[in-house]
């Protein structure tokens, strides 16, 4: 069997190449708070995932990986406060106190207050 793409595969032909220009098109039509929340939403799911705050949850943790994730996420969020309405901005607060929460508790020596991840942006998290 060849490594070689056929001719007749669908992904070797022009058609299945993206179209860019159609992306760029449905892209500008979206406002920038949509993205910012989805942005912030992607990182949450993330960051629980990395938390092993899933059904798989120990198969997936990673604390580094997931005080990366908090810490951007409360970074975007602290940038962006004065950029979507507090009907936007309340939810996503509170999910990065939850993150930070569960963060401290999975952690083995936990983080000094105002140390843990994301605090730098959102101050010391207490339960």
């Amino acid at each position: 069997m060849s490594d070689a793409t056929s001719p007749n595969d669908p992904a070797a032909s022009p058609a299945a190449a993206p179209d860019f220009d159609a992306m760029t098109r449905d892209i500008a039509e979206v406002p920038a708070v949509e993205v910012i929340v989805t942005v912030a939403v992607n990182l949450m799911s993330a960051a629980a995932v990395k938390l092993g705050l899933t059904e798989d949850g120990a198969e997936h943790k990673d604390l580094d990986e997931a005080r990366k994730l908090v810490h951007a996420l409360a970074g975007l969020l602290d940038a962006s406060a004065t950029e979507i309405s507090s009907f936007h901005a309340a939810p996503l607060r509170d999910g990065l106190k939850s993150l930070q929460l569960a963060f401290r508790e999975a952690s083995l020596v936990p983080d000094e207050p105002g140390q843990g991840p994301g605090e730098k942006y959102t101050g010391p998290v207490f339960g």
